[in-house]
């Protein structure tokens, strides 16, 4: 069995590589403004805009936990955008834990 780290964290201007390349993945448009990315074991596989909660995804990834780990903590930060989707409870209960990223 392997250990796998996921983190949540702001974007910054040498990620530009990695939301381009998620945007390409995704047929997206990059992502402007305020962004937080979820890697996987150091690989970028999602983001999510801050300000208008737009997301990126690398579609041949697994990523639906990603993005709603993603609106949960963008919620947190005081955005608009509700958390959606199955599991969201179950991550609820981790939101503690990532008030501290």
């Amino acid at each position: 069995m392997t250990a796998t780290s996921v983190s949540i964290r702001r974007a910054g201007p040498h990620d530009a590589p990695a939301l381009c390349r998620l945007a390409a993945l995704d047929s997206a448009s990059p992502l402007r403004g305020e962004v937080l990315m979820a890697e996987v074991d150091g690989v970028a596989l999602a983001a999510l805009s801050l300000s208008d909660g737009a997301c990126v995804a690398d579609p041949f990834s697994p990523t639906a936990e990603l993005l709603a780990l993603l609106r949960v903590r963008r919620q947190q930060l005081g955005g608009v955008e509700p958390p959606r989707g199955r599991g969201v409870r179950r991550l609820l209960r981790w939101a503690p834990q990532l008030a501290r990223l």
